[in-house]
């Protein structure tokens, strides 16, 4: 491209969108690129304060900013999400359904650490409503070399650099401990806070047993809601380390896979996850979960409501940004609690 002077300009085909701005008005393009300049064109590229505009001159060493941005979205691209029209340079993707955004960190920032490109996404491991924009590319320039996007496709690779998981429709199984819920000395006020939680994700309830403190009806209790068909067993109250806590015992007890008693959350330091072996994940939930607006329970449910497995490596990645600050006004998801991994 070359740089002309506006009054110079007609005839010439603009290789940029030209944008005018008025406050509380219009942020639009009065000319697109390709647009090819008249006469009358002038005044409003100078109103816009275009002194000089640059105009295309081909080269086939160069990509456009457009052309620039359709490689940066392939290379981004997954399935259950869709590009929004290209537009002065940046195309976003929005989400198809809802589910779990995952974004390949290292990847995304092995392609941003290449000089004059970006991509901004959510965070990793987000939930994510049909609609919602997931993420926005462009290069910085208004051309670049292809050289330059070769590095792009070379660095992010074959695979996707995001992913959009739906979530699946699940059953969960609820088990209820403790002697003062089970005898009716207080009322449980903590199942309705999980099936409230449950349900923001579509998951419904298969089952609910109460039970005293005694670690083998606990067992049996996971087992039969297990046998029963529940996809998921969310065990509540008992979760501590004092001695007559049986919860984490009678999960272990179950044969599952432990992978954490604990967590690097506040709060929901005492939160355990385990597997079975087909897949099937039992968690048992610190009395916090009952009280707090945001815990290790919001952290994990959204990529159990996915299907994907947690690992004790991601848990332990969730003590950066694992401390909630317990604001007077919640605003969580809108915060950085749990926006580290």
């Amino acid at each position: 491209m070359k740089c002309i002077n506006t009054v110079d300009a007609a005839g010439h085909v603009l290789c940029h969108d030209i944008t005018r701005i008025v406050k509380d008005v219009v942020k639009d393009a009065v000319f697109r690129k390709g647009h090819v300049i008249t006469e009358e064109d002038i005044p409003m590229l100078l109103s816009v304060g275009k002194d000089h505009v640059y105009v295309w001159e081909k080269n086939e060493n160069m990509l456009h900013e457009d052309e620039a941005a359709q490689i940066l979205y392939e290379v981004c691209k997954n399935e259950h999400m869709h590009p929004t029209p290209v537009k002065e340079g940046k195309i976003e993707l929005v989400a198809d359904c809802d589910g779990l955004f995952r974004v390949d960190v290292d990847r995304l920032d092995a392609v941003n650490e290449i000089e004059e490109i970006m991509i901004a996404t959510r965070h990793t491991n987000t939930a994510v409503k049909k609609g919602d924009r997931l993420l926005g590319t462009r290069v910085i320039p208004l051309v670049i070399e292809k050289a330059k996007m070769e590095q792009v496709r070379e660095t992010a690779g074959s695979a996707p650099l995001v992913s959009l998981t739906p979530f699946k429709t699940m059953k969960a199984g609820i088990v209820t401990t403790g002697n003062e819920v089970y005898y009716g000395r207080i009322k449980d006020t903590f199942t309705p806070v999980v099936i409230h939680k449950l349900s923001a994700f579509g998951i419904s309830v298969s089952g609910h047993v109460v039970c005293d403190d005694d670690q083998e009806k606990i067992t049996n209790a996971i087992l039969e809601l297990k046998e029963q068909g529940a996809d998921m067993i969310v065990c509540t109250g008992g979760m501590s380390v004092d001695p007559d806590d049986k919860t984490p015992g009678a999960i272990k007890h179950t044969g599952a896979r432990i992978v954490s008693y604990g967590a690097p959350v506040l709060p929901g330091a005492m939160f355990l996850l385990g597997y079975f072996e087909d897949g099937t994940p039992v968690m048992g939930l610190p009395g916090c979960v009952m009280y707090a607006k945001a815990t290790i329970f919001d952290l994990v449910l959204p990529r159990i409501a996915a299907g994907v497995p947690v690992t004790r490596k991601e848990l332990a990645h969730m003590g950066n940004g694992g401390f909630c600050l317990g604001c007077k006004t919640c605003h969580y998801p809108n915060c950085g609690f749990g926006k580290g991994v």
